[in-house]
C-alpha cells in the first residue's frame, strides 16, 4: 500500500507539474524529454536487474527460499513515487490530456489541481482492490516457486520496458 501511495503522489505531483505548466518543458525540450527518458529507463532497467538477481538467488525447484528483507514503508513509498516521477510520459499525458477538460473561463490553476486530486484518487481506487486481493493471496505468492517465477518475469518486463523506453524516439 505504501509503494501505492508513492506511486498515486507521483501522479499528483506531475498533475500539479502540469497546472503550474512545469511539465511543459518535456513537450517544448527535446534535450529536457531525452533526459528524463533515459533517466526513467534506466530506473526501469535497475529494478528489473534487482528482481532478475532475486530470482536468480533464490536458485531452482526445491531451493532454499532466500530471506528477503522487508522493505519498509517509507522505502515502498519512494519506490513508487521515483517509478512513477521518473515516467516522462506521465508528464507528456499531465500536460497533454489535462488542460483540454479546464471549461472556458474557468481558473486554469485551481482546475488544474482539481483534476490532478482527482487522477490520483481515480488511480487510488483502482489499486485498492489489487492491493487487497494480493494480500489475501499472499501465502500463495509468497511460495518460494511462485515468487522466483514472479521475480523472473517483472524483472523481464522491467528491462524491456526500459530498453524499450531508451531506445524509442
Amino acid at each position: 500500500m505504501a509503494t501505492v501511495l508513492g506511486n498515486e503522489c507521483g501522479v499528483l505531483l506531475w498533475g500539479l507539474a502540469a497546472a503550474f505548466g512545469l511539465s511543459a518543458l518535456l513537450l517544448a525540450s527535446r534535450i529536457a524529454y531525452d533526459a528524463m527518458r533515459i533517466f526513467g529507463a534506466a530506473v526501469l532497467v535497475w529494478m528489473g536487474a534487482r528482481a532478475l538477481w532475486q530470482a536468480r538467488r533464490a536458485g531452482g525447484p526445491g531451493a532454499e527460499p532466500v530471506e528477503t528483507a522487508a522493505v519498509g514503508h517509507r522505502r515502498a513509498y519512494w519506490q513508487g513515487l521515483v517509478t512513477n516521477f521518473a515516467n516522462p510520459k506521465a508528464g507528456v499525458f499531465a500536460v497533454s490530456f489535462l488542460p483540454q477538460f479546464v471549461p472556458q473561463g474557468a481558473p486554469v490553476l485551481p482546475t488544474l489541481v482539481a483534476f490532478s486530486v482527482i487522477w490520483a484518487l481515480v488511480d487510488l481506487m483502482w489499486y485498492l482492490p489489487l492491493v487487497w486481493l494480493a494480500g489475501r493471496v499472499r501465502s500463495t505468492l509468497q511460495r518460494p516457486s511462485i515468487r522466483r517465477r514472479m521475480e523472473q518475469i517483472s524483472g523481464a518486463v522491467l528491462v524491456g520496458l526500459g530498453l524499450r523506453l531508451a531506445v524509442e524516439p
